[in-house]
């Protein structure tokens, strides 16, 4: 029995090929080698942390609920209350900053309450995702549906 180290892997005596030599690093660039100490040596960033589904929900919420400032914007409310004003009146009226910051606090305590409503509907029909539907039941038991 002949014992050849070197053919006893090779299968049907097919010959490994080999890869030709590595191009010798020029001034610019860095060989493999001083490429892997330079990433280990580097500090290592941490992983950013994956939080499980419907925690940073929330979280959100609770941030929200701690907060007194304005959800919406100011300048897109101001102009969606400006388009609405000139579907009613041909002039452009002019609002005052402080009535403008009323009637966005009105909307959103008026949101915030509907969205509430239609949520009560969700878990009422055994979900918790909030479907169009659940806001269309809110705001008919309510009486606002000619809105």
């Amino acid at each position: 029995m002949r014992h050849d180290d070197s053919s006893a892997s090779r299968r049907k005596g097919k010959k490994p090929t080999r890869r030709p030599p590595a191009p010798t690093p020029t001034s610019g660039s860095k060989s493999r080698t001083q490429r892997r100490r330079e990433s280990e040596l580097a500090p290592v960033s941490p992983r950013k942390r994956r939080f499980r589904p419907g925690t940073r929900a929330l979280m959100e919420i609770r941030k929200y609920q701690k907060s007194t400032d304005l959800l919406l914007r100011k300048a897109p409310f101001s102009r969606l209350v400006r388009e609405v004003c000139q579907s009613y009146s041909r002039e452009n009226l002019k609002w005052q900053v402080y009535a403008m910051l009323a009637l966005q606090e009105a909307a959103e305590a008026f949101l915030v309450l509907l969205f509430s409503d239609a949520n009560l509907c969700a878990i009422h029909a055994k979900r918790v995702t909030l479907f169009p539907r659940d806001i269309q039941l809110a705001r008919r038991i309510r009486g606002v549906d000619d809105l």
